[in-house]
């Protein structure tokens, strides 16, 4: 049987974790919601931390920082968004690394609508397609590119209904305000399947990498818990829910 001595050293060791354990706030972009909302419940039981959640368009949330947003830490939709912040001095030099690595999808909530070729681009017959702002979200700028290197940009640019992010693009399609657009994937795969609508995977030779940076920003320097997020989203148990989304590293 444990000695009282044991189970008191257990007890006193619980309460001071608890004691030590602190709020992350965290700027996410916006296609990483659902995989970072399980990380999230993840963390808070293995650590105590909590990581407190803000999502939105990456080039928001740079604006944001740079006008002294409290964020710990950055979870970008690209590489270039906490490279500038570091070489800004408004992120912890060093501190930053790839968390993932997105996939663009075309994708309509109506079953049949989008085949897996991506033929329908061409073909036409739908009057919008729905994408996130080149100018602020990585996926948009992605979106645009396959565009350009299908030579269709100019055919369906008249058609753009635009989202300040990719979360509103999504919410567009899901809606049936438009009737398909470019997704991320991690937005419409549950457990390693697309389970409803119609899809094409854009074959990741049309676009840029969208290498997603994660960085530990200038307020989370001396904190603990954000140290401790930083490392679990490193960890197999974060990279496996990561992997069923759909993305890649």
């Amino acid at each position: 049987m444990p000695k009282l001595a044991d189970f008191l050293a257990a007890a006193l060791a619980g309460v001071a974790a608890l004691a030590s354990a602190a709020d992350v706030p965290v700027a996410v972009a916006s296609n990483f919601t659902e995989p970072m909302q399980r990380i999230a419940r993840e963390f808070e039981k293995d650590t105590g931390h909590r990581a407190m959640l803000a999502f939105g368009a990456t080039g928001n949330f740079y604006a944001q920082i740079r006008n002294g947003a409290p964020f710990m830490l950055l979870l970008a939709a690209d590489e270039q968004t906490p490279a500038r912040l570091e070489k800004e001095g408004y992120a912890v030099a060093g501190a930053r690394f790839t968390y993932a690595t997105g996939r663009l999808v075309l994708w309509s909530a109506q079953p049949g609508l989008v085949d897996d070729k991506g033929a329908v681009l061409a073909k036409g017959g739908f009057d919008h397609i729905a994408l996130a702002n080149p100018a602020l979200a990585p996926y948009g700028a992605a979106a645009v590119e396959t565009l350009t290197r299908l030579d269709l940009l100019e055919r369906v640019r008249p058609r753009f209904v635009q989202g300040e992010n990719i979360g509103q693009a999504f919410q567009f399609v899901a809606t049936g305000n438009a009737p398909l657009g470019f997704v991320a994937l991690s937005q419409v795969m549950v457990n390693g399947r697309i389970e409803k609508g119609s899809a094409w995977v854009v074959p990741a030779g049309l676009h840029a990498p969208i290498r997603q940076d994660a960085v530990v920003l200038a307020p989370g320097k001396d904190s603990a818990a954000a140290a401790a997020l930083a490392a679990y989203l490193r960890s197999d148990k974060a990279r496996a829910i990561i992997r069923s989304y759909g993305y890649e590293f």
